[in-house]
């Protein structure tokens, strides 16, 4: 299910090594990687390491920074909470000025935590939980990645503005805090844009078999109208519930999040439309000239294109902080991040990010939404939302 993931995993675990000693050169910048190279994790940690690496190498023919060749030390968390903690302390210990961690708050915390009491900036490489940053490291704490809540609220806003959409319905796996959280977005903008919510149901990403909530999705679609459903999980449960939905006859457009992004676990349905995701990348051949070029240049350093859009913003979140530390000429944590913050809508090849003292998340970012059809990822144009998402939203502080 995760085979060209994992291979690209594999292919970043080959170049892992010991950080540093404590002793390393202080000049210039150095970056440390305490994510996973080896374990579950490492599906997802690393091609945005590549990325990551990528970034160096581009940024290092141009100079480096501050006037010296980026370092980058790392150490593999082996998809292990303690392990993460380990590997975080290490970076510090290495002189790592910016530790960069798990794409995932739960298994990236523990070495983001490590970097917040040493008093270094930290970054997940993808996590979409707000705890990921200011709520529950620290504020030198960031994440590269919106919130999930920016995900469903695409999709409603999207299908109410453009589709016409009236009657939705949730189905959320509750595996993970980003699959309730994306659905949190969606049941929050769809109301919001003139839209009913007619139910939501759960599911367990390892239940074999989701017909009840099948049968109950088609008797909402028979009886009340609805015209959408959407569905908030990732491989390999949400394939399987994708799979299940279709054989039953149930053919109303199926919005997810970006979670089910990329064509590696489309075999499982060979002949699906109608199925969409937003991204803010599009591996495939993104309509942006500068990220396909980004695109052709990680092909050609790793022999292939990433697999889904979490490579990339890493990328932009890199490129802020370059701009950070050469405007206040130095790499002291405090200083870099009051720069950051003031940030507002300031462009990246990904499109504007924004921070500010109290959010290290993007909450109002322009997505695309694409079509999964018959083996290939299209995309339909891009969506940024109208509101910012609400604090009680982005929290999930109702009921």
């Amino acid at each position: 299910m995760f085979k060209r993931l994992i291979a690209s995993a594999l292919v970043a675990s080959s170049v892992a090594s010991s950080a540093m000693p404590a002793n390393a050169a202080k000049d210039g910048v150095t970056l440390g990687f305490a994510v996973a190279f080896t374990g579950w994790e490492a599906a997802y940690d690393g091609e945005a390491t590549k990325m990551a690496q990528l970034w160096i190498e581009q940024q290092n023919a141009k100079g480096g920074l501050l006037g010296h060749p980026i370092k980058q030390i790392q150490q593999d968390t082996k998809s292990d909470r303690v392990e993460g903690a380990k590997a975080g302390q290490a970076m510090v210990q290495g002189g790592a000025d910016v530790v960069l961690v798990t794409a995932d708050y739960d298994y990236g915390a523990p070495a983001a935590l490590q970097a917040q009491k040493a008093g270094l900036i930290s970054v997940f490489l993808g996590a979409s939980d707000p705890k990921a940053g200011v709520a529950g490291v620290g504020k030198l704490s960031f994440t590269a990645n919106n919130a999930g809540q920016v995900e469903g609220a695409t999709m409603a806003e999207w299908g109410i503005n453009k589709r016409g959409f009236k009657k939705g319905y949730v189905l959320v796996d509750n595996l993970l805090e980003y699959n309730k959280s994306s659905c949190a977005g969606y049941e929050w903008a769809f109301p919001l844009h003139g839209g009913t919510i007619v139910a939501k149901d759960e599911f367990k990403n390892a239940d074999a078999s989701i017909s009840s909530q099948v049968t109950r999705l088609a008797n909402a679609v028979r009886d009340e109208g609805v015209d959408n459903v959407m569905l908030c999980s990732v491989t390999p449960g949400g394939a399987s519930a994708i799979k299940q939905i279709r054989a039953a006859g149930i053919n109303i457009p199926i919005l997810s999040n970006t979670g089910m992004d990329g064509l590696y676990w489309n075999s499982a349905v060979p002949d699906l439309k109608d199925f969409y995701v937003p991204v803010q990348a599009v591996f495939s051949g993104d309509p942006r000239p500068e990220v396909e070029a980004l695109t052709k240049a990680y092909e050609a350093k790793y022999g292939g294109r990433p697999a889904t859009q979490y490579a990339y913003p890493i990328y932009a979140w890199l490129d802020l902080y370059a701009q950070a530390i050469t405007k206040v000429g130095s790499t002291d944590a405090e200083k870099v991040v009051a720069e950051m913050n003031t940030y507002k809508e300031v462009p990246t090849v990904l499109g504007t990010r924004s921070f500010s003292d109290l959010v290290h998340i993007q909450t109002q970012i322009p997505m695309f939404v694409t079509e999964i059809k018959d083996g290939k990822q299209n995309v339909i144009e891009e969506v940024k939302i109208s509101q910012d998402i609400p604090n009680d939203v982005l929290y999930r502080l109702k009921k």
